[in-house]
């Protein structure tokens, strides 16, 4: 059984794609005005918001009420027979971002059999960031009683000679195109095309020369026996949804063959870890009611910082009070600046009871370190070709080591599959 394989995949066979589309359901959870305007824009017509819990919703008192309503809309989607089901399909997709970048993207099954998100893992599928456990309950609880799963997964492949993905632009031409719209609220546009059952035999091809395991050994000067083939991009916490509701399934009915429910793949779309369009971005730490002269010195001794930054090959900058100092780590626990960082930061808030946050762009830290009892961090992009192999010797990544481009730019729920027998 192939760990990336086609799937029934649900189109909406009559509706304005323009307002079928919404951006995944964990963006824009600090601003309630865009998930307003996204309810207006789809008020009373076929829509993929009808069955999605935007995060901004999970501590509302009406979320169970949200659930039920969700699970609902769905089955009555299925009997009113809005959607054309393509079998056995993959979908190439061209995304063309805001800023005019094209992300090239294929739709398909991941097997859940061969992902496991845990630190530490060997398995084909990983996780690239650490699993934060708490957030999986309420999206088991929606999937629970779901009959349809919607993918904002992206799951990356390091193929830097483009094996996989690119050599389908060029066949377009000759495919059915199954959509091609504008995305609501920045999110540029999308056109997708049904792979041929030859293109995808092909892919498939080109996947298993990713995993051979000599292959791989020689991309990265290693000598491992389990090839990591799929890390994960975005939507983390939704394949782990997906895996650990599986267990569930499969805990909950002993003795029955699972081999081919529809719960053991999820939907996903892959994506070249080399495309042009995708950028990581890092995201900055501040840490707030500290004692500011504690914590620069326990740092300071537990990763051995030193002022001739220039000389370590990790550095950070650290702000108190508008002041912004570079230092160097001379004692990595990582082999990623954030992992070094994010290790004494998880040591020290949890003896110390201080806080942190997560936060993109430099000017929001130096603002916020401006307060008393508050330190911000300022850390470097983390290069594309640093991932897979970090991934590979330190295991998952700490939470909120990088992001892949802006909230408008993340993957739009197009796609539906049956997770129900």
């Amino acid at each position: 059984m192939k760990t990336f394989r086609n799937a029934d995949i649900l189109l909406p066979a009559n509706a304005d794609m323009e307002k079928w589309a919404v951006v995944a359901c964990d963006q824009y959870t600090s601003e309630p005005e865009y998930w307003n305007k996204t309810a207006e824009i789809t008020e009373g017509v076929p829509s993929a918001f009808n069955f999605i819990l935007p995060e901004i919703y999970l501590e509302e008192n009406d979320v169970s009420g949200r659930i039920s309503e969700i699970q609902q809309k769905m089955k009555d989607a299925l009997s009113t027979g809005i959607f054309r089901e393509y079998k056995n399909a993959m979908i190439y997709l061209e995304r063309t971002q805001d800023d005019g970048k094209v992300r090239a993207g294929l739709v398909g099954c991941i097997d859940l059999e061969d992902y496991d998100y845990r630190k530490g893992s060997v398995s084909p599928v990983r996780a690239t960031e650490a699993t934060v456990i708490e957030r999986i309950p309420p999206r088991i609880a929606v999937r629970r009683g779901a009959e349809l799963e919607l993918p904002h997964i992206m799951i990356l492949i390091d193929d830097e000679t483009k094996t996989v993905i690119e050599p389908i632009a060029g066949k377009t031409s000759g495919y059915e195109k199954v959509y091609d719209f504008t995305l609501m609220q920045k999110g540029g546009s999308v056109k997708g095309w049904l792979v041929p059952e030859d293109e995808q035999e092909r892919i498939l091809g080109a996947l298993d020369g990713l995993a051979d395991i000599d292959n791989f050994n020689s991309r990265y000067s290693l000598n491992e026996s389990s090839p990591l083939v799929f890390a994960m991009g975005d939507g983390n916490h939704s394949l782990a949804t997906a895996k650990e509701f599986y267990e569930e399934l499969k805990k909950n009915n002993p003795g029955k063959d699972m081999s081919g429910h529809p719960a053991r793949y999820a939907l996903v779309e892959l994506v070249n870890l080399h495309s042009p369009a995708l950028e990581f971005e890092a995201i900055h730490r501040i840490v707030t009611e500290a004692d500011t002269d504690d914590i620069s010195a326990k740092m300071k001794d537990a990763l051995g910082l030193t002022e001739d930054a220039e000389s370590c090959e990790q550095k950070f900058d650290y702000v108190i009070k508008g002041v912004r100092k570079t230092v160097g780590i001379t004692k990595p626990s990582s082999k990623l600046t954030v992992g070094s960082l994010q290790q004494f930061l998880d040591s020290y808030i949890k003896e110390k009871g201080a806080k942190i946050d997560y936060i993109h762009g430099t000017e929001v830290i130096e603002k916020l370190s401006e307060n008393n009892g508050s330190i911000g961090f300022i850390l470097p992009d983390m290069a594309k070709s640093e991932l897979f192999p970090t991934v590979i010797c330190d295991g998952a990544l700490p939470r909120k080591t990088f992001s892949m481009g802006h909230a408008w730019d993340k993957r739009y729920y197009i796609e539906c599959r049956k997770i129900t027998e």
